[in-house]
């Protein structure tokens, strides 16, 4: 009995742990731009000769934007293992990443291998959430190309999406799908991003049944690959 005591007790400290981290990830987040935000408008209350208001409302709108996206972000993160399993219908995860990156503005080329008639039981809209979202963290850090697979293994769907970027340390690759956080050097607050991406598409994969992890890729950078129970065969796919 002691034993189970102490076992609940480190896993409270655990849980507790994890929440000071996620609520001081989420007051620094909001609190940057906010600084950002009244340091401007202060310096114009007190030189408003000096200021130059269209450069003050842009700079402005930066913030703005900046905090609108933690928020929408921490809204998602919280909603995104809510999804009832009747809101899922069988979909193509091929056509889901093609129309996917179809609809992206490329920063770096996106590079296809995708095996079609792979069905999985999904939300769509949060399957493209999560596509984006893996897109997004492989084109901030890839050096020349983005590689994105669809293939079956086993009774599994497998989508990896590869970068050939630096790469995360083994040590990492755990930490990373932690609401903000941003490892050192490469993967920064400087490259972008609001430091819940990550963490958004591992309750997206968790809400589908499925798992995420990061490896390395075949050009050295990162690999994130995606495992989910597939659905019953599409028409025309055969048993």
């Amino acid at each position: 009995m002691l034993e189970q005591l102490a076992g609940t007790g480190r896993g409270l400290d655990s849980k507790a742990e994890r929440q000071h981290r996620f609520l001081s990830g989420a007051s620094h987040e909001l609190l940057t731009p906010l600084a950002g935000l009244r340091a401007q408008l202060e310096e114009a209350r007190l030189h408003p000769a000096e200021t130059d208001l269209s450069e003050l409302v842009d700079c402005s709108l930066r913030n703005v934007d900046r905090l609108q996206a933690v928020v929408s972000d921490l809204l998602l993160l919280l909603k995104a293992g809510t999804k009832p399993p009747h809101g899922r219908t069988a979909a193509d995860l091929a056509e889901l990443v093609r129309t996917e990156v179809s609809s992206r503005a490329h920063r770096s080329p996106v590079l296809l291998r995708l095996i079609p008639g792979v069905a999985v039981p999904a939300v769509e809209h949060e399957i493209h959430r999560l596509l984006g979202n893996l897109l997004d963290n492989a084109q901030r850090h890839a050096r020349s190309r983005v590689l994105v697979e669809v293939r079956q293994e086993g009774a599994h769907a497998e989508l990896a999406v590869s970068d050939d970027g630096d790469g995360i340390p083994e040590a990492d690759r755990e930490k990373v799908f932690e609401a903000f956080t941003r490892l050192e050097e490469c993967r920064s607050r400087g490259r972008g991003g609001s430091g819940l991406g990550l963490a958004i598409a591992r309750e997206i994969v968790r809400a589908h049944g499925g798992t995420i992890g990061v490896e390395e890729s075949a050009e050295g950078g990162a690999r994130f690959v995606v495992r989910l129970p597939l659905a019953d065969p599409l028409p025309g796919q055969g048993s």
